[in-house]
């Protein structure tokens, strides 16, 4: 793929190493540039770099009206050789053409993909913050472009990427579990829709749980199946429980779950983390009775975004409170947390081809 170079000239862009004095949060920053690719005519074309700005879309386009648009999100990671390192990006790559195959949306060449992000990260490597956890995280999105108000899928399309310097997710350290509302009335997908797909509209759905769950003093809904019998998924990520032997339990993908890649990456660490991890369908009533005999001593959630998220307690809108263990941080848990993490920053020997280097190939 020839992409074309139109950047910022060198006197509006970042030419030294970004040593931000504070924390920059997470998501919060963009860099310098975007990549863009349209869809017209039946085929990708004109794959470019320039500098990241408003979009110019019509007020009639498919997305806007239809919400036919779709997004992944990873992370790259700068390690002791001082050379940039993305994760698993083909698997973000693959699951952006499951998600837009579920909207209709067309797929794009998964090596066309990794050379965009790529691409990308190299013109903008000096926006990586120079912080103690720190990640540049990346955003690849599919939307329709067309403008016309018929219902039907759209005949033109763009495909973007934006970067966001991120410092660590947990400004304060991974030491304090959240608590999730176990909801009755809100539901996040139901069998053949779109809840296996990262579609914005997904995430547009869950904005009025999540203010729901915060009037409770949650952080995020623990969804469960549209006959509230099962446990699914949290909006933004997977969710698991450790028994008391160590045994990790993450629930079976279903059509209405999200596949995690966090998620699929510990059920492949299995052996280096020291421990079982298996899916299996989770009877709501059967985890709340494990969690009162201790039988299930730990919890939480998988994300790109957190990696883990530890879970201390749930809450019921009854306002009936049910805590795991000791409501802390657990061992198993922490060590998820940072076997995965030592693995991104390149501290511990990756599985097969999970990280990758960033080649230095922009131009001057």
């Amino acid at each position: 793929m020839q992409i074309n170079y139109n950047l910022k000239p060198a006197s509006e862009r970042r030419t030294e190493q970004f040593e931000p004095a504070e924390n920059v949060g997470f998501g919060n920053l963009r860099t310098d540039h975007m990549f863009l690719m349209d869809y017209r005519d039946g085929e990708w074309r004109d794959p470019r770099i320039v500098p990241y700005g408003p979009f110019e879309v019509a007020p009639g386009a498919i997305a806007l009206h239809y919400g036919q648009s779709v997004f992944e999100g990873a992370k790259a990671f700068k390690h002791e050789d001082g050379e940039i390192y993305t994760f698993r990006l083909d698997k973000n790559a693959q699951r952006l053409n499951r998600s837009a195959d579920i909207l209709c949306i067309p797929g794009l060449d998964e090596d066309k993909q990794l050379a965009a992000i790529n691409a990308l990260i190299d013109v903008d490597r000096l926006w990586f913050p120079m912080q103690d956890g720190a990640c540049l995280y990346i955003r690849p999105f599919l939307f329709a472009t067309e403008d016309r108000l018929s219902v039907s899928p759209s005949e033109q399309y763009t495909f973007c990427v934006i970067l966001s310097p991120s410092g660590p997710y947990y400004s304060d350290g991974f030491d304090k579990a959240i608590r999730l509302l176990i909801s009755e009335r809100f539901h996040r997908a139901v069998s053949g829709g779109t809840g296996a797909s990262k579609a914005a509209g997904n995430y547009a759905a869950s904005l009025k749980a999540g203010k729901a769950a915060a009037e409770y003093g949650a952080a995020q809904v623990l969804y469960l199946d549209a006959n509230n019998k099962q446990i699914e998924e949290v909006g933004a990520m997977n969710h698991f429980h450790v028994c008391k032997d160590g045994t990790i339990i993450i629930p079976t993908f279903t059509d209405t779950i999200l596949k995690s890649i966090t998620s699929q990456s510990i059920l492949e660490l299995g052996e280096l983390l020291g421990c079982e991890v298996r899916q299996e369908t989770v009877m709501l009533d059967q985890f709340l009775a494990d969690i009162e005999a201790g039988e299930i001593i730990e919890a939480g959630g998988f994300g790109t975004a957190a990696v883990v998220s530890p879970v201390g307690s749930y809450i019921f809108e009854d306002n009936r409170v049910v805590t795991v263990g000791d409501g802390e941080v657990g061992p198993h848990t922490r060590r998820i947390y940072q076997v995965l993490t030592d693995i991104q920053k390149g501290k511990l020997a990756a599985p097969g081809d999970w990280v990758r280097l960033v080649p230095r190939l922009a131009p001057v």
